[in-house]
């Protein structure tokens, strides 16, 4: 790749995962190397157990991986103790899973503000930032609704707004739009790109869904745990 090291939001070298299901050994990932730079909006494509997920989970520090290594913003993961990675994926990564993850006894505003409240920001200052960036996110008006007064489309938007809050590094996105109509699925597209542009913000997306692949300025498609393409590398 073109991507110098020191440039690199996400480094990935050399890494596997395997699992063992019973007797049966899974090697989800094999001998991957991947480099995201900063401000870039890349889709991990691939069918059902490509590793696009479990590449995703490594990034996140949610997984570690069986050898090789990842490093965020420079600091390699493996190298970082419990309170640290769990400092990193507070600050500086935001996830947007494909269930939404919300909080269903929280309003919207509230399921916002959550984050922050973990990072000690006071109550006025959460307040302010949640109600802008719900604005922000197209659901205005919508600040005191609790997710199952929302539509599946709103919900999402109400979990982008909480993973991008506190302006993370990078936001990892897991399936957004598979419960989501083609309608939907482009609005959110359509937002992710804005925040993309105007904020450079970098987003990292695991998707099977073509419509996903039409906003993506980067393609890396997986296939049976390895990079098989990648096109749009060198154009952010």
């Amino acid at each position: 790749m073109s991507t110098n090291e020191s440039d690199a939001i996400v480094l990935v070298e050399r890494v596997t995962k395997v699992y063992q299901q019973g007797r049966v050994e899974v090697r989800a990932l094999r001998g991957l190397d991947l480099q995201v730079r900063s401000g870039e909006l890349t889709a991990l494509y691939g069918p059902s157990g490509s590793g696009k997920t479990t590449l995703l989970n490594l990034i996140g520090a949610l997984d570690h991986p069986t050898s090789g290594r990842v490093l965020i913003e420079g600091r390699e993961l493996g190298l970082l103790g419990r309170r640290e990675l769990s400092h990193l994926r507070r600050d500086r990564i935001g996830f947007v899973f494909q269930a939404y993850n919300l909080i269903p006894v929280l309003t919207a505003r509230e399921n916002v503000e959550f984050v922050m409240q973990v990072q000690g920001v006071p109550a006025a200052e959460r307040r302010e930032k949640a109600i802008a960036i719900l604005d922000e996110v197209g659901l205005r008006g919508l600040e005191d609704r609790r997710p199952a007064e929302m539509s599946g489309g709103q919900q999402q938007r109400v979990a982008v707004a909480r993973a991008i809050v506190s302006k993370p590094a990078l936001v990892l996105a897991d399936e957004p739009t598979a419960n989501l109509d083609s309608k939907t699925s482009d609005g959110l597209m359509e937002l992710f790109t804005a925040l993309n542009e105007h904020h450079n913000t970098t987003f990292v997306i695991a998707t099977h869904d073509q419509r996903v692949i039409a906003y993506a300025r980067r393609i890396v498609h997986m296939l049976d745990g390895r990079i098989v393409d990648d096109v749009g590398q060198d154009a952010a």
